[in-house]
């Protein structure tokens, strides 16, 4: 399996309307990518398997307007990669997926297009097991559910884990309190300036468990009322979404879609740590790690704090248990001070030191048996969901 450093080079050959596509895959170590149409219900979706070395695929699937077909593979290509890392740093036997349907959350949704969704993960016989992602909500998932027994995040009065978000950020809330003690001697966030980008589900959480220990809270979002409405709840100060890079605050929080740490970005951050819950933070996952490290500014790997959501959603397969999967979460704080510890060692970048301990997991599993089998499988019992592995 490649590094993740290894890959950002053909990745940024992807917003080429001539990409090579096999030679991109092959460089990022994905098994298989699967394109699913059903133009009759406006279904365009790609499924990306990245890695079973450790178990089956697991990701959500995310619902979005994509500028074209290009940046839809990008996204789910970079996505499905990283659910990979995330399952191996989180110690969970997982493997790494994940699913881009392309069209507008907010009106081309229909029951049928769900449906037609749920037949084609099916289809890839557990290889694939799939979950809520931005712009999609637990109805979307039952209908996913009701032709596909792999899927995850189903509402809990069906047996599973309901909106996974509220566990996601309690697990960037660790995350940054690990950080944060790095930073600062001290885990408090009492008194700390954070600015969070996004007002989402995950974001609100986040900004509640952050407000209950004395923080002065900075939120903003492209839904403007949005964030005026988390703002007004938590006495927060609203920021308008251009402006929150440039804020003099001790830590900064993305929360929304991922890139925000670029090349624009960067010269106008005043931080002293980046922790947030979205994907892909990092335009460019090595140059801008390296010119954060540069600038003493410490950045929270998102993969391994915004990691709750996948391992609520994991423990639906032995049978859901709220109170394990927050217990199990809450270890994030451990993991990050790891990954701290190993990047001062070893003179690297915390990302850098994360994708190591990630691919040196995945590689001592590798030597064992390498392709998740699809004689593993899910049987129904009681509405829960179980795995058994016959490998």
């Amino acid at each position: 399996m490649s590094s993740l450093a290894e890959v950002e080079h053909q990745e940024n050959k992807l917003s080429d309307t001539n990409f090579p596509l096999f030679s991109s895959l092959e460089s990022a170590g994905h098994e298989q990518v699967v394109v699913c149409s059903r133009p009759d219900v406006g279904l365009k979706a790609i499924i990306a398997v990245h890695n079973t070395t450790l178990g089956p695929a697991l990701g959500g699937t995310r619902m979005w307007m994509y500028q074209n077909e290009q940046e839809a593979i990008r996204d789910v290509l970079r996505l499905s990669r990283g659910m990979t890392y995330k399952a191996a740093i989180s110690g969970l036997n997982l493997g790494g997926g994940k699913a881009v349907i392309i069209g507008d959350p907010h009106t081309d949704k229909n029951e049928h297009l769900f449906h037609a969704f749920g037949r084609f993960v099916d289809s890839l016989g557990g290889r694939y097991i799939t979950a809520e992602d931005v712009g999609m909500t637990e109805q979307e998932m039952e209908w996913i559910y009701s032709e596909t027994k792999y899927v995850t995040g189903i509402p809990k009065s069906m047996g599973g884990s309901g909106d996974p978000s509220p566990v996601t950020a309690y697990g960037v809330y660790m995350g940054m309190k690990a950080a944060a003690k790095r930073a600062y001697g001290s885990d408090s966030l009492e008194g700390k300036r954070v600015a969070i980008q996004g007002a989402g589900n995950v974001a609100s959480n986040l900004a509640r468990y952050i407000a209950k220990e004395n923080a002065e809270l900075f939120v903003t979002d492209i839904y403007r009322e949005k964030a005026e409405k988390l703002a007004k709840e938590l006495s927060a100060t609203y920021i308008e979404p251009d402006n929150i890079y440039c804020l003099d605050v001790d830590i900064f929080s993305p929360c929304a879609l991922g890139g925000v740490v670029n090349d624009e970005t960067l010269p106008v951050l005043t931080c002293d740590v980046i922790a947030g819950a979205a994907n892909n933070i990092l335009d460019d996952e090595t140059e801008h790690a390296a010119r954060l490290d540069g600038m003493g500014i410490i950045y929270a790997p998102d993969y391994v704090i915004n990691a709750g959501g996948i391992i609520n959603i994991s423990s639906e397969l032995e049978g859901y248990n709220e109170e394990l999967a927050m217990r199990k979460t809450s270890r994030i704080y451990d993991t990050m001070t790891d990954i701290l510890e190993y990047a001062d060692t070893n003179n690297i970048t915390t990302l850098e030191a994360s994708n190591r301990l990630a691919e040196e997991r995945i590689n001592a599993v590798g030597n064992i048996g390498k392709i998740y089998s699809s004689s593993s499988h899910f049987s129904h019992r009681k509405g829960e969901l179980y795995m058994r592995d016959r490998r």
